[in-house]
């Protein structure tokens, strides 16, 4: 199976198809028409601060409902059929709810299907995540969520938090998910006295394009769960918030300078697990995937919250929105290994590679070099980096790419290593070299490194050791910004810098660590 355009014409790359690269689904960009500017000014000016005033406003008065109601003895009261002053505060809390999100613009809310009962469905899948207005169907159903410790000491978002009680995660117990996992299976099994979990298994907010890897969690107790996929039909999308694009409250103010923002909440029908599907959550939740996938006409694909975080790490290379190499760590996982832990196998491939130097190696030497079996993922990978289609690759391009998924935050000892594979018996690299280097490091089809390499080298002796780098580096340290992105930008590369640094998502990761590879089979790239 060939793998997609994405890869084509950089150092880690080597696609044997050509075409656009597939959208990120990390990614979420906005363009305005001069039409469409001038009528957000307009609504700026008008009926923006109306509804941000009338939404806080419905938000405090549901406060003290939610307050009264939270307290009191809980897990108690929480298992004995809600009394008839709890049925009245669930009324008037979703009506408020209600009235809130008609302020933002929300006028009517299409729901199709039928909601199971907790005996039926006690958790409810919902997909794809892609923003904070997600929660609009969990103030509908008032379903428990999992979130985050911190979120309960909020003011008033907190106390509404604990209201619909929440399967809350600490950061600080590291027995926290195994916890939280038995909770909800606890919750689960409890025929229908709490009420359905709401859980949100990607884990991470995309942009609708695609549905990525599910985490196992919600799949763990074995029970059948109600998938729920949410749509949002607008013209203009100013719903999405994504890692990399416009910020939580640009989205806030984009979305309320919007006459009418249309959402759609499907409930499809209860998926009842097999016996194999119980024994493999894993299973379970790819199964649940392409149920929910062809409910939205949209692809699945391997992505995962870690490859969220590659992008997001804080190095001095950020990855661009369509780099390949959260290509490369999706089948550095489907071979069953973990970036996170693979520093010591790095040093023990960039040794071997050292002893290589320039030599290339074809397919066999390469399942060799990883001590891995021929197969169809290590097929893929080899192709990544086979950029001439000639059957060989330069291990270097290997190591560098393995040590930016590995430590994506440390950019200078990935530099250092690749200086270390690269340079000549003077320990100098020339231009060249330092071009494919950053390539590779950044997964990018062309960067532009002249500008960079003349400010380092300050003796124009046409090649740098890297010294030279490091103290260039430490006087520079935004030395991407100012010599690389500046030189892509207009120059149609495709090199993107619009990343946003806060996290984001409503249902926290509660999966256990080892969860995803329990009788995780290799996974095939798509096409």
């Amino acid at each position: 199976m060939k793998l997609s355009g994405r890869g084509r014409a950089c150092c880690v790359p080597g696609s044997r198809e050509r075409g656009p690269p597939p959208r990120s689904p990390f990614v979420h960009q906005l363009r305005f028409s001069p039409l469409e500017k001038a009528k957000i000014a307009f609504m700026t000016l008008t009926l923006f601060p109306i509804r941000l005033f009338f939404a806080a406003f419905m938000m405090l008065l549901a406060w003290p409902f939610a307050f009264i109601a939270s307290m009191g003895p809980e897990e108690q009261e929480l298992e004995k059929p809600l009394s008839w002053w709890r049925k009245i505060v669930d009324i008037l809390l979703k009506a408020i709810m209600r009235l809130m999100w008609l302020a933002g613009g929300f006028h009517w809310i299409n729901v199709k299907g039928r909601r199971a009962l907790p005996a039926e469905a006690a958790i409810l899948t919902v997909a794809p995540h892609s923003s904070y207005f997600d929660a609009i169907p969990v103030t509908m159903t008032f379903a428990s969520i999992v979130m985050k410790a911190e979120s309960k000491d909020i003011p008033v978002w907190g106390t509404l938090i604990k209201y619909i009680r929440p399967v809350f995660v600490s950061r600080s117990d590291q027995d926290s998910r195994r916890k939280t996992v038995e909770e909800i299976k606890r919750r689960a099994q409890s025929d229908g006295k709490w009420p359905q979990i709401m859980i949100f298994p990607e884990g991470t907010c995309t942009n609708r394009s695609c549905l990525i890897t599910f985490k196992p969690g919600a799949f763990i107790p074995g029970v059948p769960v109600q998938p729920v996929v949410l749509r949002y039909p607008n013209k203009l999308d100013t719903i999405t918030w994504t890692w990399q694009g416009p910020g939580a409250l640009e989205i806030l103010w984009l979305t309320l300078c919007q006459f009418h923002n249309s959402v759609e909440i499907e409930f499809l029908p209860v998926y009842i697990p097999s016996e194999e599907e119980r024994k493999n959550p894993v299973l379970y939740a790819n199964n649940v995937r392409r149920v929910m996938a062809e409910a939205l006409g949209v692809p699945v694909t391997d992505y995962t919250y870690e490859d969220c975080q590659l992008a997001l790490a804080e190095g001095q290379l950020r990855l661009p929105s369509d780099t390949c190499l959260l290509e490369f760590a999706k089948l550095v996982r489907s071979l069953g290994l973990k970036p996170e832990t693979l520093e010591d196998d790095l040093d023990k491939y960039a040794a071997s590679a050292m002893k290589m130097k320039k030599e290339k190696i074809d397919l066999k030497e390469f399942s060799a070099y990883l001590e891995f079996p021929v197969s169809h993922t290590l097929e893929s990978m080899f192709a990544l980096f086979d950029e001439n289609e000639d059957g060989v690759i330069d291990i270097r391009e290997f190591v560098i790419a393995l040590s930016v998924v590995c430590k994506p935050s440390k950019t200078l000892e990935t530099i250092q290593l690749a200086f270390q594979l690269y340079q000549s018996e003077n320990g100098t690299i020339t231009e060249e070299d330092l071009t494919c280097i950053l390539k590779t490091a950044m997964g990018v089809s062309q960067i532009n490194v002249t500008h960079l390499f003349r400010a380092v080298d300050e003796e124009e002796k046409g090649k740098i050791t890297y010294d030279d780098f490091y103290r260039f580096a430490e006087l520079h340290p935004h030395f991407a910004e100012d010599y690389l992105y500046a030189d892509q930008m207009g120059a149609g590369s495709g090199l993107e810098t619009s990343f946003l640094s806060a996290p984001n998502g409503i249902c926290t990761d509660f999966s256990p660590e080892n969860a995803e590879d329990k009788n995780k089979p290799l996974q095939k790239k798509l096409d």
